[in-house]
Formats: structure tokens, sequence, C-alpha cells
């Protein structure tokens, strides 16, 4: 191959590479699967003919959704194994994303794990056609379905998914000022303004991977999320910092003991209370909370 000749396939890899990372990820909640799909990617688009590839985007996530199907039967027989409940990867996202609100909804944890009760063709024909708007012929391509079937999978993932999402989007204004009332909670340990904030059928999941200590199923109630979360702060024994931030495009807090990251929460925000709480704690998650990834729809 020439050199001009790669040249050119980096220059066209690299323009639509945010876009690869983001299809990979949405489809693996995981950033450094992701990252490895965008490898072998690469691996396979630098010894195509680019004269006999007519629409390059459609030919990259093509190829990016038929290795991330290929991981994603690896994921599963991984989380067989995994130590209590796996939550997606958090990351550090840039301002752009939260601005974008079908880019923040779709990436949020809440919606991440809603995608993670389909099954991986499912999966990828949700995210292809109604996160990226992928033509049906184009999906067919990549999962090896018929139009016809990719239609069916689709209209059957979206009443899965919509029986299943947050009934209403949240202004991200509404969830940082919730967030900043469970962040002042949480850091004075004042447990009644942690009930307050929380919703009565609260779902707190939580995420150690075997590494950190984390509860190996979720914690349902108010209540007992309130004693969860007090007690185990308590035991630390060191100081609590909350810090805010943005991660998948939505308001977080970065949970700091004695000034080192414990781990991300993430919240589901509902009418002004929090009705989901996802604490990833396992540190081998925890890579990509201190600088911005770039995600995009486009």
């Amino acid at each position: 191959m020439s050199e001009h000749v790669t040249d050119a396939a980096t220059e066209v890899f690299v323009a639509h590479r945010n876009l690869l990372f983001t299809v990979a990820y949405e489809m693996l909640g995981s950033a450094a699967d992701a990252e490895d799909v965008l490898q072998e990617t690469w691996l396979r688009w630098s010894g195509v003919d680019l004269e006999q590839v007519r629409d390059r985007r459609a030919y990259l996530i093509r190829v990016t959704t038929r290795q991330s199907l290929n991981r994603l039967r690896t994921m599963s027989r991984r989380k067989e194994t995994y130590v209590g409940p796996w939550l997606p990867e958090p990351m550090l996202t840039a301002p752009d994303v939260a601005r974008d609100v079908e880019l923040a909804e779709s990436v949020s944890m809440a919606m991440m794990l809603v995608l993670e009760t389909l099954s991986p063709t499912e999966r990828a024909v949700f995210v292809l056609r109604e996160v990226f708007e992928v033509s049906y012929d184009e999906i067919a391509a990549a999962v090896d379905k018929t139009p016809v079937a990719v239609r069916r999978i689709a209209s059957r993932a979206r009443g899965h998914v919509d029986a299943r999402r947050p009934r209403r989007a949240v202004p991200p204004g509404e969830a940082r000022a919730v967030l900043e009332s469970f962040r002042r909670a949480i850091e004075t340990g004042n447990l009644q303004g942690l009930l307050d904030v929380l919703a009565p059928e609260v779902v707190l999941v939580t995420d150690g991977g075997g590494i950190r200590q984390a509860a190996l199923r979720p914690i349902i109630g108010a209540d007992k999320v309130v004693r969860y979360l007090g007690g185990g702060l308590g035991r630390n024994e060191l100081p609590v910092t909350v810090i805010p931030t943005v991660v998948n495009g939505n308001p977080a807090l970065l949970m700091c003991l004695d000034g080192e990251i414990d781990g991300v929460l993430a919240a589901r925000v509902e009418e002004a209370r929090v009705t989901g709480l996802y604490y990833v704690r396992n540190p081998e998650k925890l890579r990509r909370v201190e600088s911005e990834t770039p995600l995009t729809l486009r």
C-alpha cells in the first residue's frame, strides 16, 4: 500500500474516530473495550481499497458494529463471573455533550443500563437506528439480517426501551440542583437531608468489581440507601469530599476520600427526586474521569 493511500485512510478514520468510539461505547458500555474495537476496526480499514468504498462513514460504522457484536459476546461471559452488579464505565465528558440532549440521554448511566437488558443484536439495531439514525439497509448489512428483520427487531427493542427509560428528560439545571442538595447532605452527614432528596423507591447500585467493597445486590428504598451511604462513608474515617462533575453528558459526583477518588456517583433524577443511584468504585473503571472523552452522534 502506498504512503498516499495510507495517509488517506488515516485521514478518513481520524475524521470519524469520535463517532466510531461513541457507537462502540453505546453498544458495549465499556470505554476500554470500545478502544479495542476501534483498534480492530482500524486494522481492517487500513487494508481496504478506498476506491471501492462508496460511503466511507457507513462502511466504518458497519465494521465497528460487527466488531462490537463480537466483543459483546465475549463480555457477556465476563459478566457471568463478575463480582456484584456490573455498571457501565463512566467517562468525564465535554460541555458540548451535555448540551446535546439526545446524545446526553443516550449515554446516561440510566439509559446504558436499559440497553444492557437487550440482546446483542437488539442493542446494535436500537443504537444504530434510534441514536445514530442509520438506515435499515445499512443496519441489515452490519448485523447480517434482512431489512425486514431489522425493522421487526427495531420495533421490539424500541418498545422494550420505552417501557424502561426515564419517564421524561430532566433539564440539566434541575438535575444539578438535586445533586447539589445530595452533595451537601453527604458532606455534612445530614441523613434527613439525604432522605429529603431521595425518592421513596430509590435504587442504589454499586460496582466494586470484587476489588473495592460494594453491595452485591441493588439496595432498594430510601431508608436502606441512607443507611448504606451513611454507614459506608462513616466507616472510612477519612475526610469525604464530593465534587460536582459531568459524567456521560449528565451531572454526577466524584466521591473523594482523603483527597483520592473513591468512585463516581451518577444519578437518575425524576420529578426533583433521585430515583436511581449508580456508584462505580471499581478502580479499573475510573480511568476516564479525570480527562474528557469526546463523544458525538455525527
